[in-house]
Parts: C-alpha cells; sequence; structure tokens
C-alpha cells in the first residue's frame, strides 16, 4: 500500500498541487499555470507532468503512491465525468480516465472543486470532528459543498451542493449569473453583498462612512460594521435574513452538524455569523436548531487537502 498522496486544485489561472502522507500530513505543494488554449487540451498533460516530475524529485515511485484526486470548476459525479466546465473549454469527458493514462495508471478521483474544498474543510479544517457538514464559500459566488457521513454528496450530474442558485427571492428583477432570478448568490456573495449596500444607500439619505468609498465592496461593508456604521448593520441584517433562510431550507434537506463559512468575505471574521445565526434560528426546522457556525480554516489550501482526502475514501 502506497503512502503518498497528491492533491489537485485546478482553478482558472493556477493548478495547485500538493503531496501528502496518507495521514493528512503536507509535505509539499506548488501551483502552475493554468494554459486553457485549445479547450483546454494541454490542462491534463501539465499536470500529469507536474506530478510526474514531483515524484521523481522524490524519489518516489508508482506503487507509493495510493493516488491523485483533483477538484475541477464544473459538475463531476462519482464516476469522475465532467459535464462541462465553460471557462477551461472543457466539454463532457471522464477526468479519472484521461489523468489516469497519463499517469501511467496511478488512479485518479475527481470531483467539484467546491464539494472537494468541504471534504478538506471536514478533514483538516474548520468542519475537522465532524462528519456531516456544509461548507458555504462566500466569493465572487456563492458556492457549496455538502458533505454526508463522511462522503461528498455529488448528486446525479454532479450539482449537488450548487446552493448558491436556491431561490430566494420572487420579486427580483436583476439575473444572476446562472441566467434565474432571486438566486441566494444575488444576496449573499460579495457582489451581492456590495449589491445590497449600493441599493440601501441609493434609498435613504442617512449618514454613513460607506459614501465616502468610490467603490462599495463586501470590505467595505463588513469594515463599517465593525465600526458601529447603523446603515452598514441594515445591509448585513439583510444579508444575514438571505443566508440564514438558505441555511435553513438545506438544513432541512441534510441536517449537517455544522456550516463552516469560507470564501473572501469570512475574512471579516467572527462577526459575519452572528448575523446568519440568528435568521437561521428564525426559520430552521426544529431539530436543526442546534446546527454549529465555523470559520474555515484551510484558506487556498482547503481544494489540496479535499482532492487528496477523496483519493483516501
Amino acid at each position: 500500500m502506497g503512502k503518498y498522496v497528491f492533491g489537485v486544485d485546478l482553478g482558472g489561472t493556477t493548478v495547485k498541487l500538493g503531496l501528502f502522507e496518507t495521514d493528512g500530513k503536507l509535505l509539499d505543494k506548488w501551483e502552475i499555470p493554468t494554459r486553457k488554449e485549445d479547450n483546454g487540451s494541454k490542462i491534463l498533460p501539465d499536470i500529469a507532468a507536474a506530478i510526474k516530475n514531483k515524484m521523481s524529485d522524490k524519489g518516489l515511485e508508482k506503487n507509493d503512491v495510493v493516488g491523485v484526486g483533483i477538484g475541477v470548476p464544473g459538475p463531476v459525479d462519482d464516476k469522475g465525468i465532467i459535464y462541462k466546465a465553460a471557462n477551461l473549454g472543457w466539454g463532457k469527458f471522464s477526468v479519472n480516465e484521461e489523468l489516469a493514462v497519463l499517469l501511467g495508471g496511478i488512479p485518479v478521483k475527481a470531483g467539484n472543486d467546491a464539494n472537494v474544498a468541504a471534504l478538506g474543510e471536514m478533514w483538516k479544517g474548520g468542519g475537522e470532528g465532524y462528519s456531516n457538514l456544509v461548507a458555504v464559500t462566500l466569493g465572487t459566488g456563492v458556492g457549496g459543498g455538502i458533505i454526508v457521513n463522511g462522503r461528498i454528496l455529488t448528486g446525479a450530474t454532479g450539482a449537488g451542493g450548487e446552493i448558491g442558485h436556491i431561490h430566494l427571492e420572487d420579486d427580483e428583477t436583476e439575473s444572476c449569473g446562472c441566467g434565474n432570478k432571486g438566486c441566494l448568490e444575488q444576496y449573499a456573495s460579495a457582489t451581492g453583498i456590495a449589491r445590497l449596500a449600493r441599493k440601501k444607500l441609493k434609498d435613504t439619505d442617512k449618514a454613513s462612512s460607506m459614501r465616502s468609498h468610490k467603490e462599495i465592496s463586501a470590505k467595505t461593508v463588513w469594515d463599517a460594521v465593525k465600526s458601529g456604521d447603523e446603515l452598514a448593520i441594515e445591509v448585513a441584517n439583510e444579508f444575514g435574513e438571505y443566508l440564514g433562510k438558505g441555511l435553513a431550507a438545506i438544513a432541512c434537506v441534510v441536517n449537517p452538524e455544522v456550516f463552516v463559512i469560507g470564501g473572501g468575505v469570512s475574512k471579516a471574521g467572527e462577526v459575519i455569523l452572528k448575523y446568519i445565526e440568528g435568521p437561521y434560528k428564525k426559520y430552521v426546522f426544529h431539530a436543526s436548531r442546534d446546527t454549529k457556525f465555523a470559520l474555515a480554516s484551510l484558506g487556498n489550501d482547503a481544494g489540496i487537502y479535499g482532492s487528496a482526502r477523496m483519493v483516501l475514501d
């Protein structure tokens, strides 16, 4: 049995790679550029070459490696088939099979990047010690990963965990990036929080430190919240109402032990949790009312940790 495992986090700009021992100890991590030309045809060969080079540097043989896990930006089913990754130029094919061939037969396990990051947080991050969790990534959009009994919930076509597209607002007039209107992502993402703030500033003459900023960002809002800005606190409450309601709906389906909140918005710290927990408890089914909330702790390494853990399953 091999002693080592590789974790790969495939992003639109860079590919992050990690070499781990099977107990989760990170031995080495590095990056290579994501070459998306020719419909992404160079991406998997580049990853295979990077892994082979690292094995050579470390004196590792094929039998020393349990396998390679890879998180990719698109829906992936349990067999490692990706259905589409538009920003990479990929259509439907088996990532497991193609990368395994390039690696000379080393086993490969592919998963959706958000789901994989959730697995990483369960293994060695903010969700360590739990086996049922929902990881929520509040960035440009709202991503999610659902872990049930220690395993990723992928769904039929790998779209399980797309929590950012839960419908919450019937009266929304603007479209979400997915094409629908009124998605959670439109109110709880970094861009959504900034959008709520701009609307609030436009609709009232109330004084706010946010008015001194030419560009409003989620950081602008949370910095103002921390300073006691009343209008920013109104925005935070609105954000929390939407996200709390969305997470309450998820809890009725998967009943997690903990929600792990990550992404750029989570850098505001513990302050964001109190705005989520109150509305969550108001809307959730009573059996899930004591679900815990925690901040993600692995940052940009969550993907490589989760990819490695996926192989060990």
